[in-house]
């Protein structure tokens, strides 16, 4: 009985119908090591990339035969890695979602709470999250279940290079032609599990031009601070006389930082003048690119333009933001009922008759400013407001009827 399988049994108290599960670590139950395990390992190239490559990338894997996408997908993993900005947004609406307490409830609403204590802290749910999360930036997810050494559930992504979702092809080598139909084996479903739209190139697409673009600016603007960050030296001499292009070479060499030199009277030494420019224009390029990845990723600006920033903008940003992650949080619902939870009892980790979902989130300041204008006309329940507010209240009401207000203790502090 595998360990998956015989937590379920104590926790349930009933057996679930399952197939019988692998026994060997890191194979399926064909018995044999996943598809993950035999794809061949490819290094990205870490060359210099530009729009080019970028367009011969999305005319491979937009090919009406034959197409391949792994061009894209290591350009992908090439911004992705190098991009701090674009890191930082990816993670801030990616994490939100992974962050939020997941609930299982049975056909009648009600909260399975031994089965939602024992998945939130499992790995494998994590990773699958991750995946279907995933498939926002980069389009499409695809991975496979499989049992470690130890006999725990594991969820392995397969690299989306080797990946034709068109088609349904898995390749082995993603350089070569052999490939396999991943959706006509018996695994599908259930030890293998895909999500997201098969044409979708995900919003990293449209990111990719403006990280090359900011790379650009970057690369530019480091070239202005190492030509023109010192003021150019210039010295006249007479380029006939060795001896005085030699001497005037060294002494140019020699000087460093020093103040002072000495020159002939028929040398003339001057430094010359810079550009008018402190590179603005890089910098507002680089603006430009950061803000519209924002825009891609978040769907606004959110705590970067400070010079125009203001409260109320924030908020609104925030609000916004929030919006895209309650849609993640949709997608995730669906793919946990449509594909989840029927691969999951299939494979005897998730008995039948649940339903994944979140509760709704509230907004506590206002809800506080509510208990705390009806305080002086009706009383409120304690237990309800130490689970709502984490505060651990008293039940003890003080009338003053000196100015008719009323008082209610709040631990050690008194709130008026």
């Amino acid at each position: 009985m595998s360990f998956i399988k015989y937590i379920f049994q104590e926790a349930f108290g009933s057996k679930t119908e399952t197939t019988e599960l692998a026994s060997q670590p890191g194979q399926t139950k064909k018995g044999s090591p996943g598809y993950s395990h035999s794809i061949a390992p490819k290094s990205i190239s870490q060359t210099r990339q530009d729009i080019k490559n970028w367009t011969d990338a999305l005319n491979m894997a937009q090919k009406a035969e034959d197409p391949k996408r792994y061009p894209l997908y290591n350009l992908y993993e090439n911004i992705v890695t190098k991009d701090l900005h674009l890191q930082s947004q990816l993670n801030n609406r990616m994490r939100k979602s992974l962050s939020r307490p997941f609930v299982f409830k049975d056909l009648k609403g009600n909260v399975n709470q031994e089965l939602t204590d024992l998945l939130q802290n499992s790995n494998w749910v994590y990773q699958v999250n991750k995946a279907i999360l995933e498939t926002v930036p980069y389009g499409h997810s695809i991975g496979e279940f499989e049992y470690d050494a130890v006999g725990n559930l594991k969820f392995i992504l397969i690299p989306r290079q080797n990946i034709d979702p068109v088609n349904g092809l898995l390749y082995l080598d993603y350089t070569e032609d052999k490939k396999i139909k991943y959706r006509e084996q018996k695994e599908y479903g259930s030890w293998l599990i895909e999500f997201g739209e098969p044409k979708d190139l995900g919003l990293l697409n449209g990111c990719v031009p403006e990280v090359l673009m900011k790379r650009f600016a970057k690369s530019c603007w480091s070239e202005l601070c190492e030509i023109y960050g010192i003021p150019p030296r210039v010295m006249k001499t007479n380029t006939q006389d060795r001896t005085m292009v030699s001497r005037a070479e060294k002494m140019m060499r020699d000087m460093g930082s020093a103040a002072w030199f000495i020159i002939d009277d028929s040398e003339h030494f001057e430094f010359a003048k810079g550009v008018d420019t402190n590179g603005d224009v890089f910098n507002n390029l680089i603006k430009v690119c950061n803000n519209e990845m924002s825009m891609g990723i978040s769907g606004t600006v959110v705590g970067q333009d400070t010079k125009n920033g203001s409260n109320s903008k924030e908020k609104t940003s925030i609000e916004i933001l929030q919006d895209l992650i309650d849609s993640d949080l949709s997608l995730l619902e669906l793919y946990w009922n449509s594909v989840i939870i029927p691969a999951g009892q299939v494979l005897g980790v998730i008995p039948a008759g649940v339903v994944y979902g979140y509760d709704e989130t509230e907004d506590l300041d206002a809800l506080w400013d509510k208990v705390i204008k009806a305080l002086p006309y009706y009383d409120v329940e304690v237990e309800w407001m130490k689970t709502k507010f984490g505060i651990p209240f008293i039940e003890k009401k003080v009338i003053d009827n000196s100015n008719q207000k009323l008082s209610l203790n709040i631990g050690d502090g008194l709130f008026i």
